[in-house]
């Protein structure tokens, strides 16, 4: 952690994207300058946050400790300035972790700002937007490789749009521990190592390779290692598969990983340089790699781009929304329809009950896509629908976000579950989106643009009235019979629905 001082932007708005990796966790403050990130301040520690996983899946208290002390050190640097925009991730360790949650409530108390646990895929589209920033703006395929301290992220695109991602559960903490325990350093503790990425690798190979690539490019603290030992060496700063040779061997002159010794080899990461060595050797095995350039730009770099992306209206989970849908053959028009309720029945209660402008967004994206599960069956379509959310790997959302996605599709109709009664949301909010989605769902069952928007509706605490032009309900008997079907399940839940 370098030592914390004033920037020379203080009194500026600045933005701030902080990375809880599993070897690392890191946080960089910039400033928005004419459409551009402008970084001022980057703050590291080391935490290996993934050694501290015990056998039964949990992290350590020791392991939790040190996260939590480091993330103490970004609020000591965060007191007294203005930000007008910060996004924390959590990736692999905290992926894995049974009591992420408890790490992530505490971390609260020291940071009081959300944590997202995000998907390996997501975290590789946010690597190469952050990379992709910092390269050549041109047109060749790329291979982009990120080993970090849990997973291993490799991606292939063009430009700033990502054509193939996958992570992979492989990284220089968790091989570490599993082949160099104890610190004990061999030609067969290598192989071992390499072999085992190679086997990690070898399901990817044949559709990487068919898609091919032009450059190659590392990044992150593994890959930014070798090469800053090679510059250090006089190698110059790419890296080919003839100089992590002459690397291996010389490393295996050593046969403890606390002993090792190159030049630009920073202390922290010599017990965890072999494990790192080893999986970007298999890399350059597996996708036949000649050379690689490393890059500074990696996850956290793509959060903090994701972000002006999103202010800019170029937020990438509305493409994803959209590819769902095409990929299901969500009937678009009535998905549309059902958006436009849902969101005239937001707007007229939001602040009576408190809801924000992300759940307004949760709420029409829930619209378009509760009906995916239709393109299994009918029968149970909405529980069809909540699984496919749930498991799908969808660019741009958290974990968290995810998971009240599939919670609203799973009770847009039938039955409420209890997991959206239940769910760790104390004022409701989930519940109240829930409402507001089945109550658009039945409104868009009237036909005819003369009866679209002839409703209104009021919210009072756990009330919601929804009231009609006078005997417009008489006229419309199918309408009434969906209310009041609605009005006994919502009286189930908690709450009361007046029709009128």
């Amino acid at each position: 952690m370098r030592e914390i001082g004033q920037s020379e932007t203080d009194g500026q708005p600045l933005v701030a994207a902080i990375d809880l990796g599993s070897n690392s966790f890191h946080m960089i403050v910039a400033r928005v300058d004419q459409g551009e990130i402008r970084p001022v301040e980057r703050l590291g520690e080391k935490v290996q946050l993934a050694a501290g996983l015990a056998k039964d899946g949990n992290l350590s208290e020791a392991a939790m400790e040190r996260g939590l002390n480091c993330l103490a050190q970004f609020a000591q640097y965060m007191k007294g300035r203005t930000f007008q925009a910060i996004r924390i991730v959590g990736t692999n360790a905290l992926r894995k972790a049974r009591n992420s949650d408890e790490f992530v409530r505490r971390a609260a108390r020291i940071l009081p700002y959300p944590i997202e646990i995000i998907a390996g895929r997501e975290e590789a589209r946010l690597i190469y937007l952050g990379v992709a920033q910092t390269q050549a703006d041109d047109n060749d395929r790329r291979l982009v490789v990120d080993i970090g301290g849990g997973s291993t992220e490799l991606i292939v695109g063009e430009r700033f749009e990502p054509k193939l991602l996958e992570s992979l559960h492989m990284g220089c903490v968790t091989f570490n521990d599993r082949f160099f325990s104890g610190g004990h350093l061999s030609a067969e503790r290598f192989q071992s190592a390499y072999y085992a990425a190679r086997l990690e690798l070898l399901n990817i190979e044949k559709a990487y390779r068919e898609l091919s690539w032009e450059d190659a490019v590392g990044s992150s603290g593994s890959i930014r290692t070798v090469s800053c030992i090679l510059q250090a060496m006089g190698e110059g700063d790419v890296i080919t598969r003839e100089l992590l040779d002459k690397l291996k061997n010389d490393l295996l002159v050593f046969n403890r990983t606390d002993r090792i010794r190159f030049p630009g080899l920073k202390p922290e990461r010599q017990t965890i340089f072999p494990a790192g060595l080893a999986i970007l050797t298999a890399c350059f095995d597996a996708f036949d790699i000649e050379q690689m350039q490393y890059s500074d730009g990696a996850l956290r770099e793509g959060v903090l781009y994701d972000m002006l992306g999103r202010d800019r209206h170029e937020d990438v989970r509305g493409r994803t929304i959209s590819a769902l849908m095409k990929r299901y053959h969500v009937d678009q028009t009535n998905a549309e329809a059902v958006r436009q309720h849902a969101l005239y029945c937001f707007d007229q209660v939001a602040d009576e009950w408190g809801l924000s402008q992300s759940e307004r967004e949760l709420l029409s994206w829930a619209a378009q896509v509760c009906e995916i599960g239709l393109d299994i069956s009918h029968s149970q379509y909405h529980r069809h629908g909540a699984y496919l959310i749930h498991h799908s790997d969808l660019m741009g959302f958290s974990k968290a976000q995810q998971h009240k996605l599939a919670l609203l599709v799973r009770g847009h109709r039938r039955t409420i579950p209890r997991s959206l009664i239940d769910s760790d949301d104390e004022e409701g909010r989930l519940l109240k989106l829930t409402i507001l989605l089945r109550i658009a769902i039945v409104l868009n069952h009237i036909r005819g643009t003369d009866n679209r928007f002839t409703f209104s509706l009021e919210a009072g605490d756990k009330k919601l009235s929804v009231s009609f032009p006078r005997k417009w309900l008489k006229q419309h008997p199918l309408t009434a019979a969906d209310f009041e079907r609605e009005r006994i399940e919502q009286i189930r839940v908690g709450y009361w629905l007046v029709v009128d």
